[in-house]
């Protein structure tokens, strides 16, 4: 069974839509995919409605923002219940203050760049903003090539133009995450790529002592030391591990099925979560 825990549709920082996202899951032999936006549920009805011409079980997920001492962090949570008051109201602080940290940060480039903050509502669908939408404007605009080496440049965690946004403690949000019958596996936690100040283990066991139930150890963004590093966090945490390729669409290189959830794994978050996975023939 081929399954791919985390993905991105154009209802956060992706470019296909939920039903795009479900095909493209089958067109690349994918047996589940995971819908996971950033701190919202908006795709989850239309990717459901496309399972069944697309041919692909659908994992209901989230990937949640997280900091820890100032450190980002991102949680996925799978198959909670989107009706939880709690969580509701974590996700919609934080896609405002996103929204709103992204404002500032235009402001802030656009003295450097020719790109306004209308170029980059024009990227976005009508979805909450994020960096991913500032970088395709960019893009647009011919100051870089793709999203990568705008992410290197203006919009790395380390640039003049970065502003930081509110988001949830990692091990309260393991907590909430359970409180609403959800699993919680935290994202691509050792990318060194990404950031260069990493959350400390004893934070990942404190966030263990809270529910998490996994580490995504294969991912893109962590080199072979850092795999090896996450691997044994997780192994010596009693933690499950998983792999996924943070598929976003066209503009970054991540590929479908390029890293595999194992098969226990979904079987555990089945088992645990609140919500059963949206199969071609039905709920499961």
């Amino acid at each position: 069974m081929r399954i791919d825990p985390h993905t991105h549709s154009a209802c956060s920082d992706g470019t296909d839509t939920p039903a795009e996202l479900m095909q493209a899951a089958a067109a690349a032999g994918l047996d589940v995919v995971g819908l996971t936006d950033h701190d919202t549920t908006s795709g989850w009805a239309e990717a459901a409605a496309a399972a069944p011409e697309a041919g692909v079980t659908l994992l209901r997920g989230t990937e949640i923002s997280c900091a820890a001492n100032g450190v980002t962090l991102h949680l996925l949570a799978y198959l909670f219940d989107p009706e939880n008051a709690a969580l509701a109201e974590a996700f919609a602080h934080a896609r405002d203050s996103r929204s709103t940290r992204a404002q500032r940060m235009v402001e802030r480039i656009a003295v450097d760049y020719p790109i306004t903050w209308e170029d980059v509502l024009a990227q976005s669908a009508g979805h909450t903003i994020g960096r991913p939408h500032i970088a395709d404007a960019l893009v647009a605009a011919g100051s870089f090539a793709n999203r990568d080496a705008a992410f290197a440049g203006p919009l790395a965690v380390a640039s003049p133009y970065y502003v930081r946004y509110w988001a949830l403690d990692p091990v309260e949000a393991c907590a909430l995450v359970r409180a609403a019958g959800g699993v919680p596996v935290a994202a691509h936690p050792r990318a060194s790529k990404r950031q260069r100040r990493l959350v400390p283990d004893a934070t990942f066991a404190a966030m263990a002592e809270a529910g998490l139930a996994a580490l995504e150890v294969d991912h893109r963004d962590h080199g072979p030391a850092d795999r090896l590093a996450a691997r044994r966090l997780a192994e010596s945490l009693g933690l499950g591990i998983s792999g996924s390729s943070d598929y976003h669409g066209v503009g970054k290189p991540n590929r479908l099925g390029e890293n595999l959830m194992p098969p226990e794994l979904l079987e555990r978050i089945v088992d645990e979560g609140a919500l059963p996975l949206i199969t071609p023939e039905g709920h499961r």
